[in-house]
């Protein structure tokens, strides 16, 4: 019976015995893939809080992004909060550091970019910038989570706004890093109007609309939202896909991503 299944793949798992790729599969049948990209961490307490409740481990997205308490997400305040979730077992990676979005390719043989910063000390101002520029972007981010967690980022990376071109993603593939988006269904709302989506609809919509296989978006903290979107979905939301018999994996797992990721590591 299933409850049985689930039930020896628990007990294996919390003996620490060597767990099958069968065994895993029948233990994660619908997964889905719950992503965190920073913000300004005003709801970052109780992210972790509600993820450790549930036993729920998801992959962040960090970049250093302006934070309610006066500093950048990935500043010294933030490290402890980063080094216990790496604790708990959450995977990381980048969402370049500056939070720098991709606006358009420049023609010429070699690959360059224009890209617009929204965190740092250039933030709002416009540049041109290498491919090997942009892939220092993205390994700052990862150099810092490493330092302040001591757990090495995975070789993934998202560009803010999921804004892209074939040019730049096969620059950052070519310096070690693929680029993760999300999937239509998993796109959560949080950084919409709460004026014209409220958080009982995109409740609604993504219990309704996601499926197994799903990279699911949210973010640690959006200004612009005026009632926020976690304190009221979160936990309803993982509660509402676990009773659909979804399950919760992280990034290193993805069928899309494990190779590129065992390659890279």
């Amino acid at each position: 019976m299933p409850g049985h299944r689930f039930a020896a793949a628990a007990l294996v798992l919390a003996t620490g015995a060597v767990v099958s790729g069968s065994a895993l599969a029948q233990a994660c049948a619908k997964p889905v893939y719950l992503t965190f990209d920073t913000g300004h961490m005003g709801i970052a307490p109780l992210v972790a809080d509600v993820l450790k409740r549930q036993n729920v481990h998801v992959t962040f997205f960090a970049a250093a992004e302006r934070t309610q308490t006066d500093g950048d997400s990935l500043d010294n305040h933030w490290a402890p909060w980063w080094k216990a979730r790496a604790a708990e077992g959450h995977e990381f990676a980048s969402h370049t550091y500056d939070h720098a979005y991709w606006r358009g390719d420049v023609k010429g043989v070699e690959p360059r970019f224009r890209i617009r910063p929204t965190a740092g000390a250039f933030a709002g101002r416009e540049f041109t910038w290498s491919a090997a520029e942009y892939c220092a972007n993205i390994a700052k981010s990862d150099d810092r989570l490493e330092h302040v967690t001591g757990k090495k980022p995975l070789p993934l990376f998202r560009a803010p706004g999921g804004k892209t071109s074939p040019k730049l993603l096969a620059a950052a593939k070519a310096c070690g890093y693929e680029h993760v988006g999300w999937a239509p269904a998993g796109f959560l709302g949080d950084d919409l109007p709460s004026e014209k989506f409220s958080n009982e609809l995109l409740l609604a919509q993504a219990l309704d609309k996601i499926q197994p296989g799903d990279i699911l978006l949210a973010h640690l903290g959006i200004w612009s939202r005026k009632d926020p979107w976690a304190p009221a979905d979160l936990e309803p939301l993982i509660v509402g896909l676990k009773a659909k018999g979804f399950c919760f994996e992280t990034l290193r797992q993805h069928p899309a991503y494990r190779g590129w990721i065992a390659a890279h590591s």
